[in-house]
């Protein structure tokens, strides 16, 4: 009988955790390639820091993904709300996690004074400078001696830090002192993770409208085979009326005759008739063989009511007496047979079952 399990048409685990690892694994590579072609200062250090927040966001959509299939059965239009609503908290805590793993970075690259310095080239030494702009006093800044040939001079223009925006700290019970990004980090960053995980959501949407394609493709295959197993048993269970009318009148005829035995005989072989053909699977295939044998058993039942006139010869090939073929393939034709070429006859007829 068909399934109607639901769970059935929902996307597995395997195939969602290799739709997680995909993605953050592409992440992974196109940042570190962005960072390779910016120029890798700092870049093993950068490299593992990375890995560890792409850890944390397979955590972090794996359990996007434990609450987003708790929409599966509902309507579309629902699963795409719950995916807006959803991906936004994610994105954030994504974002506080990837400013807490590059903080102490942050901070050491913070503190790294950097000088801007304009270089002026001379093509001789009488060459002056004129108007230039007054400059605040700057500490002595090292240079180089000019070329013998080329003077260089150096102006210093100014100085400055590479600040981060001001934090946040929080005080969280058995955590201690938990310090949280800026707003305009967070949200500089959660706009590149929330667009990252909905088109994840999307992905996810797709496979599972797919699956259930799939499981409605299989249930339909199930009830179609179901309706044809019914079939196959509503004929099977179908008793031929006339057959079954005409029996039982040559069995009266057979005992009002005086022929007991006959009758006896007549009555086994319906019973066994019967047994097998409501008895066996309709769906199961049989032997060649069997399907003969139950044939010949409606021939001898037959032979009762045209002793004189039905007769039958059966040879079927040794090579093919194993071969399976449907339950009672051969009744409509055996008893088309009996019904048009023996009823409508008076002289002998012979049917014939030749197997090769």
């Amino acid at each position: 009988m068909p399934s109607h399990d639901q769970p059935s048409s929902r996307v597995g685990l395997p195939i969602v955790l290799a739709s997680i690892v995909g993605l953050w694994l592409c992440y992974f590579a196109l940042v570190t390639i962005r960072s390779w072609l910016l120029g890798w200062e700092d870049g093993w250090e950068l490299f593992w820091r990375r890995g560890v927040v792409t850890l944390a966001g397979m955590a972090l959509t794996l359990f996007l993904w434990s609450v987003l299939r708790r929409f599966d059965r509902t309507a579309t239009w629902v699963k795409i709300v719950a995916a807006l609503v959803l991906a936004l908290p994610i994105s954030i805590l994504s974002a506080q996690i990837n400013f807490m793993v590059f903080s102490e970075l942050d901070k050491r690259m913070e503190h790294d004074k950097k000088v801007v310095i304009v270089k002026v080239r001379r093509q001789h030494d009488e060459d002056l400078l004129r108007d230039v702009p007054e400059l605040p006093p700057l500490p002595p800044v090292p240079s180089s001696p000019p070329s013998p040939n080329i003077g260089e001079t150096r102006i210093v223009l100014g100085e400055h830090l590479d600040e981060l925006p001001p934090t946040v700290a929080l005080s969280v019970p058995g955590l201690g002192k938990l310090e949280l990004a800026s707003w305009e980090y967070v949200t500089d960053m959660t706009f590149g993770r929330y667009f990252m995980l909905l088109s994840w959501c999307a992905l996810y949407l797709a496979m599972l409208t797919g699956e259930r394609a799939r499981a409605a493709e299989r249930r339909e295959g199930e009830y179609r085979q179901a309706a044809k197993a019914a079939e196959l048993r509503s004929l099977r269970y179908q008793v031929n009326p006339h057959f079954l009318f005409n029996t039982l009148n040559s069995l009266s005829a057979l005992v009002m005759t005086g022929r007991q035995e006959r009758a006896e005989d007549m009555i086994q072989t319906l019973s066994t008739y019967y047994r097998r053909t409501l008895s066996n699977d309709p769906t199961m295939d049989v032997t060649l063989a069997d399907e003969v044998a139950l044939q010949q058993l409606y021939l001898e039942i037959e032979a009762v009511r045209f002793p004189e006139r039905l007769r039958t010869h059966v040879e079927l090939c040794p090579v093919v007496t194993g071969a399976l073929v449907p339950g009672m393939i051969l009744q409509p034709i055996v008893e088309n047979s009996v019904k048009y070429a023996i009823a409508a006859r008076n002289e002998p007829v012979t049917i014939g079952i030749f197997g090769r």
